[in-house]
């Protein structure tokens, strides 16, 4: 748990920079609360992503592409997330 502190402490710290999904789509994110949401071209996505979300998708990584992470919430934005080199520091 403490180790997913320091990556969720990351998380919030870069909320509000942009981040690539593998395709190459841009997004940023805010995190009001133990959970984010995502914007993409200036309209917010219907969906929270909660750091439960991602302390377990993070036990997965490194993983080679989002789809391994189906059954985690928002898997590409997930995935771009936590393997993005600001996050993995």
């Amino acid at each position: 748990m403490a180790v997913f502190d320091e990556v969720w402490n990351r998380i919030r710290r870069s909320a509000g920079q942009p981040f690539h999904t593998v395709t190459g789509l841009e997004f940023t994110y805010v995190v009001p609360g133990n959970f984010l949401r995502v914007t993409r071209e200036g309209n917010e996505i219907n969906r929270s992503l909660s750091r439960t979300n991602f302390e377990k998708a993070a036990a997965l990584m490194p993983a080679e592409r989002p789809s391994n992470l189906k059954d985690r919430q928002g898997s590409a934005y997930t995935w771009a997330i936590l393997m993005d080199e600001r996050i993995r520091a």
